[in-house]
């Protein structure tokens, strides 16, 4: 797979997931019957729903930025997985096997971004303090 064609892949994931989460952390924050009503059927406390609708809110503003905060997008896919992964086991105790095709969905569109993140952007790991091993990166 070319270069190309893994940025085409994330970026249409990121947007997918984008506007997927950020709906989602819209209609928290507005009490939309849609997700809120579900969200409480779940047992989940009015104050955490809020709380989740910002944190999904500024996810996916970390998420669009190009190029920028790498090390954050890695903590922003980390909290999509787990809360598509919350999603759906309070999904399948609660509801139902059914309800949760929308998480499953989201974990498979999630799972495809990151891949293709990692591959867009290497992680390089060195021990602090090695300027040898920076200075030969900067050479590459």
């Amino acid at each position: 797979m070319n270069l190309k064609t893994s940025k085409t892949i994330y970026w249409s994931g990121a947007i997918f997931i984008s506007l997927w989460f950020g709906a989602s952390g819209l209609f928290e924050l507005t009490k939309n019957p849609i997700v809120w009503d579900i969200t409480v059927k779940l047992g989940y406390p009015p104050h955490f729903i809020y709380i989740l609708g910002v944190a999904k809110l500024l996810g996916v503003a970390v998420l669009l930025t190009p190029n920028r905060f790498l090390r954050l997008k890695e903590w922003v896919f980390a909290g999509i997985f787990f809360d598509i992964t919350f999603a759906f086991f309070s999904k399948l105790a609660v509801l139902g096997f059914a309800p949760t095709i929308d998480a499953i969905i989201a974990f498979t569109a999630i799972s495809i971004t990151y891949i293709m993140f990692r591959k867009l952007y290497l992680a390089i790991y060195t021990k602090a303090g090695s300027e040898q091993v920076v200075n030969n990166l900067e050479k590459v």
